[in-house]
């Protein structure tokens, strides 16, 4: 294994040597664009910190897009350089990087230097004289002792801009300020982490996305934690990786993915049960609810039925979490998939289709009704679509374009995307429901549901299974999930067909690419897929439709 171990020391002084470096040898200066395509290494933090010193605003590229999905983003935020690396490992693997940064440079006219961190010593790596320049032979010419003084900002000053996109238009560049996002994440690393000098905490996510921004970078170096970061898969070389590194080094607080833990679920608790987990005091989940099954092996199983589960509600325009579970600040009763409760000074509800507050218990939109810290600015040079997007629909309210119900408790439960309602023969019927409902059975390890047009109901709901090791698929197993799903929601919720697969199409963050799934049952072809989701690397999701695809004919 590889091991590096930095104090604060001398991430502070790496820090101050890139920004002079910045600064003295590209010139790059407060308001300047920097574009950041790098593998999970201490550089992409030690970069992002150097160029927030300077007043420069950054856009981190998360490393598994192609070179035409970077382009796209470095030309609307008009970066002037981009720092990369010249590959990464994946699964034991080389993936070479530098290239695909060589294609999008051509299709990227304001960007005029490239940086590269050598990351994989003997790889032959092209560089362009004059444009190129490797990160360790700046640092050659810089003194150890550099010092940069921080650049004096005001609060709203752009920090980054990250971009995010769904299954159609072109990605939205998300602006966020300096001073409300510090402070979100400063409230948010104490109350829901409830983070203090002796934890180790560990955030399992990619930096590219918002939650590595606000959970690996940001929030805990302000708090002056220590921290893991991890630069692999979840289950390479052996499914017991990560608990693995929990046992190594003491880890109290844990952060990861619903599908991350339905993925580790599958394999059994064996793998688990070989490492000590006992420092582990407070578990929290990101990037979709978590299924009543999967929250209570979590619970039971990693924490050992003594540690806190939260399921945290946020995403990338809000920053930091909006809602939570709170052991820092005030822990309520835990309820197996729930969010819990807003955290204090956000004001968020679940309303009609008219803006009215729903009852209790009765399905709606999530909305956030005041101003927050850390609330994106604008989306960048195309402030009438952040309007248009986020503050249309209900007047007065920012909409967060997820279905939820709040219980008569004031707890909420966030179903998923409201572009994943469906809607069977006059029944809205939410996705993550009947995937809660199949994961619940002891066969299923994960479950995914889309829906198809039908002439009758409307839309049919269709669902994709990956089953437990101790289980086969057969016609008796699907005929005893479609009964399980009758039973546990009702018929009208019972998918039209239960598909067993080897694994479901998902990103490298862990969320299910869905599009793919219905581009297989419709038999559609794939079409543009730049903008899938904002994890997609564009050969996964290339090899996940073809692999689906024969196995739903065999």
């Amino acid at each position: 294994k590889e091991v590096r171990k930095l104090t604060y020391y001398d991430l502070y002084k790496m820090v101050n040597r890139m920004a002079t470096v910045f600064r003295r040898n590209f010139g790059i200066k407060k308001g300047d664009k920097v574009g950041l395509y790098m593998p999970m290494v201490p550089e992409l933090p030690v970069a992002m910190l150097a160029l927030a010193r300077i007043g420069a605003t950054f856009s981190v590229v998360f490393s598994g897009f192609s070179a035409d999905s970077l382009a796209e983003r470095m030309n609307d935020a008009e970066a002037k350089m981009i720092i990369t690396a010249n590959g990464f490992y994946r699964r034991g693997k080389i993936v070479n990087l530098k290239p695909i940064v060589d294609e999008a440079v051509e299709k990227s006219p304001t960007v005029k230097n490239v940086i590269v961190f050598r990351r994989i010593p003997d790889l032959d790596t092209p560089m362009t004289e004059g444009r190129d320049y490797w990160w360790s032979e700046l640092l050659n010419g810089t003194e150890e002792n550099a010092y940069i003084e921080p650049e004096h900002l005001p609060s709203e000053f752009p920090l980054y801009i990250l971009y995010t996109s769904g299954t159609t238009g072109k990605p939205k560049g998300i602006v966020h300020d300096t001073g409300g996002y510090m402070t979100v994440l400063h409230a948010t690393m104490k109350w829901v982490f409830d983070i203090k000098d002796k934890d180790v905490f560990w955030c399992a996510a990619d930096i590219g996305w918002v939650t590595g921004h606000s959970y690996i970078v940001f929030g805990p170096l302000m708090e002056g934690a220590t921290e893991i970061m991890y630069e692999g898969a979840p289950t390479f070389p052996e499914p017991d990786r990560w608990w693995a590194m929990i046992e190594r080094y003491g880890v109290t607080v844990y952060y990861t993915s619903p599908t991350a833990i339905r993925t580790l679920m599958k394999f059994g608790d064996q793998w688990v049960r070989r490492h000590d987990l006992s420092t582990l005091r407070i578990l929290h989940s990101v990037g979709e609810p978590i299924n009543p099954e999967a929250w209570r092996w979590y619970f039971e199983v990693i924490g050992g039925k003594r540690c806190p589960v939260g399921s945290t509600w946020w995403m990338t325009e809000t920053g930091g979490i909006m809602i939570s579970h709170l052991p820092g600040y005030a822990l309520v009763p835990l309820k197996p998939g729930t969010n819990g409760l807003p955290i204090p000074g956000v004001n968020a509800d679940v309303v009609d289709e008219s803006g009215n507050s729903a009852t209790p218990g009765s399905k709606g939109y999530l909305v956030i009704k005041n101003p927050w810290p850390g609330m994106p600015l604008t989306i960048h040079r195309d402030p009438d679509k952040f309007v248009q997007t986020y503050f249309s629909r209900f007047e007065g309210s920012y909409y967060a374009g997820d279905y939820a119900i709040k219980d008569e408790d004031g707890y909420i439960w966030v179903l998923g995307r409201a572009d994943e309602v469906l809607n069977v023969a006059g029944h809205r019927l939410g996705t993550y429901e009947i995937e809660s409902s199949l994961v619940g059975h002891k066969a299923v390890a994960e479950a995914a549901v889309i829906g198809v047009p039908d002439e009758v109901k409307g839309e049919v709901p269709m669902a994709f299974v990956t089953l437990r090791e101790s289980f086969e698929p057969n016609d008796e197993l699907r005929k005893e999930l479609h009964n399980w799903v009758r039973k546990t929601i009702g018929p009208i919720a019972d998918p039209g067909k239960i598909f067993f697969v080897s694994s479901l199409p998902k990103t490298r963050s862990g969320k299910i690419m869905r599009r793919v799934l219905k581009a297989v049952l419709t038999q559609q072809s794939l079409g543009d897929i730049t903008t899938l989701e904002d994890q997609a690397s564009v050969d996964e999701v290339k090899q996940a439709y073809e692999r689906l695809k024969s196995e739903i004919s065999e």
